[in-house]
């Protein structure tokens, strides 16, 4: 009876992950960790492994490739120095400038640590370093 529940609720999971394909990365995220979690530790496996799968999908939702293109192409602004790492999921200081991309409000950018960053400018957190 457990392996039949097991493998039910890993196909349900696997169900919802197609149809969770075409949504925003918080929303795939925990329809992977969901998957995830039930092969390893079952219902309540499935339920820890989506929240955590929300958590990182959101983190790594990447920005529309025009946004990356806008970015890309503008002048670099005032650069500033940070006492740590930049990393793709973690906010940068508020005191950091953020210049906004016009026509995509949810998405900003600076040079810190001699990279060029896009942010989440309500929360400050990087959705991406560019190269």
């Amino acid at each position: 009876m457990r392996k039949f529940l097991l493998t039910s609720t890993a196909a349900l999971a696997a169900g919802f992950a197609n149809f969770a394909a075409a949504q925003d990365g918080t929303t795939t995220g925990a329809a992977s960790g969901a998957i995830t979690g039930a092969i390893v530790g079952g219902p309540i496996g499935a339920a820890v492994g989506g929240i955590a799968g929300a958590a990182i999908g959101t983190a790594i939702d990447p920005p529309p490739q025009e946004v990356v293109t806008y970015v890309r192409a503008q002048p670099a602004p005032e650069p500033v120095i940070v006492e740590r790492q930049i990393v793709v999921g973690k906010p940068i200081p508020e005191t950091v400038v953020l210049t906004p991309v016009p026509e995509h409000r949810d998405y900003a950018y600076a040079v810190v640590n001699e990279q060029r960053v896009i942010v989440d400018p309500k929360t400050h957190t990087v959705v991406q370093i560019l190269e």
